[in-house]
């Protein structure tokens, strides 16, 4: 077990790409953010597809069946446990959510993001959808930390195969906010991302067999 979270750290920090890789381009997500967000991380995902295909790793993510999330005991006993204490410590509950404690992302929509295509809402975290386009999925949630933020950003590398960046944005809030984010961050690095990201390297290929159909 231990030599596979070795290995597994070790593939994700090389997927872990420069900040500017996401300020520098033209996402129409910068058009919602104010300048209290600050960017986490910016990943580029082992998800090699074509020009088409964000939408499917978008409906996997968001389903039921999204094995990144499922597949290995260690994620997933870890995301049980911060959804337990979540509900003990009242850190999600509803006067802290989208809507009660924060505005929505959606509440500062341009008309023709919010004509467009929402995007499917997460099935097994608490991420609420922003925007769906062509391109570019964001998401959202608030908790009593603060308001977090995920984009994936669909992208051609040199090799001519399309990928998605992910980048995690946060608005912490208060002393509290910013202590829970520093004491995560050595199980987000060492344990949940990097044993995600294998995850998706391994499921990667069936889903793109297996949900290239099932759009719309």
């Amino acid at each position: 077990m231990m030599g596979r979270i070795t290995d597994a750290v070790e593939d994700f920090f090389s997927l872990r790409i420069p900040k500017e890789e996401f300020t520098s381009r033209p996402w129409r997500v910068h058009e919602l953010l104010d300048d209290g967000f600050r960017i986490e991380d910016v990943w580029a995902l082992p998800t090699p597809g074509g020009p088409d295909d964000l939408e499917t790793l978008v409906r996997y993510a968001a389903s039921a069946d999204n094995e990144t999330l499922t597949s290995n005991v260690a994620v997933r006993e870890l995301f049980a446990l911060r959804w337990r204490l979540g509900e003990l410590l009242g850190w999600d509950k509803e006067e802290q959510q989208v809507g009660k404690r924060v505005a929505s992302l959606r509440d500062n929509l341009p008309e023709d993001l919010l004509l467009g295509e929402r995007g499917p809402d997460m099935a097994l975290t608490p991420f609420k959808s922003v925007f769906l386009t062509h391109d570019e999925w964001t998401a959202e949630f608030s908790a009593a930390m603060g308001h977090i933020v995920m984009h994936h950003g669909w992208v051609q590398g040199e090799d001519g195969k399309h990928y998605s960046q992910m980048t995690s944005l946060v608005k912490t809030y208060g002393v509290f906010g910013e202590l829970y984010m520093a004491a995560i961050k050595p199980v987000r690095y060492l344990v949940v991302y990097p044993l995600q990201f294998r995850s998706i390297r391994e499921v990667w290929p069936k889903v793109l067999r297996e949900w290239s159909t099932r759009r719309g």
